[in-house]
């Protein structure tokens, strides 16, 4: 797809959920809404999006550390944040995972292909735990609330997350991709198709450190779940946390896509559109999903503080010291 198709369909999904945000919400209630918003619910809701990302970088660090990669959970933890403030310009999570392997590949020349897969990885598995917490919360809701139009979007990922990892992990399909060899050539991507493919297929052999992974990225998410449902308990919303577990994963796949700069627009429109479902005032959703907003502009402020200091105050080094040198 050329650059200006790109953006202009960015700008076309843009435009589209403001307007339908518009439409929904009374600009003067949702302000009023907020602005009453309850303290203590807010500050619980920023606690626990904060408290996520140490082990986060813990689980980074089991997919690094079996591919012979030694590195810090604080250094990890830095460079988690920093991923947060670059997704604030770039599209969604995926533009922070761009930055995730930068740096770490700049700190160990040479093993571009192992950081590259332990992102990949780390996202994929946090995939397939979200698609499995979704399910979960729909099987929980069946007969309670009204979410059959969202079963489809689940379906495509689910069908997308199960054809990638057979694609990625299976010995037989790499085998059959040889004909995509002279493809990637004319393309001119064979050298970073191999990296991306190498990358993540070396995890196979690592079955139980996939399973750890799977395990912190559920208690992540559902610390994160748990952080949305504050959000709309701080504003107003009066739901019990069985439909957030329904919601939060779904909107975790969402903001995998992306379909606009971080996510701005349809993120909301995702809450207004949901929760407007569960017979919650438009305005107190749009409220619930401007919170969650709020939350991801605080995951970024660290990793601003720490490109500010270290390209205006600190230049040194950003290599991993040679202890034999």
């Amino acid at each position: 797809m050329s650059r200006p198709l790109r953006v202009a369909l960015t700008l076309v999904v843009s435009a589209a959920a403001v307007t339908y945000i518009l439409y929904k919400i009374d600009l003067g209630k949702t302000a009023h809404i907020l602005g009453s918003a309850s303290v203590p619910w807010v500050v619980a809701s920023a606690a626990l999006t904060l408290v996520t990302v140490p082990p986060m970088a813990w689980r980074w660090q089991r997919l690094l550390e079996v591919r012979g990669i030694e590195e810090t959970v604080t250094w990890l933890t830095r460079a988690y944040f920093v991923s947060y403030a670059w997704g604030q310009v770039l599209p969604t999570s995926i533009g922070g995972d761009a930055s995730r392997v930068f740096e770490t590949a700049r700190r160990h020349p040479g093993r571009i292909t192992p950081v590259a897969g332990s992102v990949l990885v780390e996202r994929a598995v946090g995939g397939a735990v979200t698609l499995l917490l979704a399910g979960v919360g729909f099987l929980l809701a069946i007969g309670r609330y009204p979410i059959g139009a969202y079963l489809w979007p689940e379906a495509i990922f689910v069908v997308a997350t199960v054809g990638a990892g057979v694609v990625f992990f299976s010995r037989s399909i790499r085998r059959r991709l040889a004909f995509l060899l002279p493809i990637a050539r004319r393309l001119r991507i064979e050298t970073p198709a191999r990296a991306v493919y190498d990358g993540i297929h070396g995890y196979r052999s690592y079955p139980r450190t996939l399973v750890l992974v799977a395990g912190v990225s559920a208690l992540q998410q559902l610390t994160r779940v748990v952080a949305i449902y504050a959000s709309g308990r701080a504003v107003g919303i009066h739901l019990s946390l069985l439909p957030y577990i329904v919601l939060g994963p779904m909107l975790f796949l969402v903001m995998l896509v992306p379909f606009t700069v971080n996510g701005i627009g349809v993120r909301e429109a995702f809450f207004v559109s949901f929760l407007g479902n569960l017979h919650v005032d438009a305005d107190a959703a749009f409220a619930c999903g401007f919170l969650f907003f709020v939350m991801t502009v605080m995951l970024a402020l660290p990793g601003l503080g720490v490109l500010v200091w270290e390209n205006v105050f600190d230049r040194r080094t950003t290599s991993v010291p040679n202890p034999s040198a």
